[in-house]
């Protein structure tokens, strides 16, 4: 693990662990702790609930990515999301790293449906911590309030053992379903996100996303917290 600690617990061009906000936020949340497990799921609950989940952020350049640029915005995607946790963790000791899946979402918005033009989300973020001697999965994509309008349990994580989607919803209905990992990774890789989504949803729908996120000048597109829950 030698190596890996070192790869994994530096900071990056993206994952900012090294950031005066980052580094002073991390010793302040974990203020008094010493165990790192109970560090981590103070992080992760921190980015799951306290950051929103917005699908309509913007995405097509590094920063939006950067880890102290989700803490100040508040609110982003699964995998800002999944970068600022990895700097949290990074700049308390931690050793973290990103991983991608590809996943088909059955519970969602019509208008999100619509906007992506597929219910399968490309480079779904995750994170991997280094914890008790092995890597553990963590998911802190949506935050409370949105799991119980789309009536899943929030995703918890106990720092044992991997956390991810859940594949059903508290009516059974099916939620999450994993259909590839794609990898793991010391940093974002962003040009590689965004190709993938040029590939799976059409390079002229990724292209006037981002135009109308130029136009919104770093604005999210939609408001996700107002669309209305569609069941599949």
């Amino acid at each position: 693990m030698n190596q890996d600690r070192l790869t994994y617990i530096a900071p990056t061009a993206i994952i900012d662990s090294d950031h005066p906000s980052i580094r002073d936020f991390a010793l302040k949340i974990t203020e008094g702790m010493t165990n790192p497990v109970d560090m981590a799921v103070k992080l992760y609950l921190f980015v799951r609930d306290r950051i929103l989940y917005d699908p309509y952020s913007p995405f097509y350049l590094p920063e939006h990515y950067r880890s102290s640029y989700v803490l100040k915005r508040g609110r982003s995607f699964c995998v800002p999301k999944a970068s600022l946790l990895c700097a949290l963790s990074r700049g308390c000791g931690i050793p973290s790293r990103i991983g991608l899946a590809d996943v088909r979402n059955h519970l969602t918005t019509k208008q999100l449906i619509d906007f992506m033009g597929s219910d399968l989300f490309i480079c779904h973020g995750f994170v991997e911590l280094y914890l008790e001697g092995k890597w553990v999965k963590a998911t802190p994509a949506f935050n409370r309030e949105l799991c119980e309008r789309h009536h899943v349990p929030p995703l918890e994580f106990n720092g044992h053992e991997d956390s991810l989607f859940q594949p059903y919803n508290l009516q059974n209905q099916k939620f999450m379903e994993y259909v590839a990992f794609r990898g793991v990774y010391a940093d974002v890789p962003v040009g590689e996100i965004v190709d993938a989504w040029k590939e799976a949803y059409g390079e002229d729908r990724v292209n006037v996303w981002i135009k109308g996120l130029k136009q919104a000048n770093g604005q999210s597109l939609s408001d996700f917290e107002k669309e209305e829950v569609l069941s599949r």
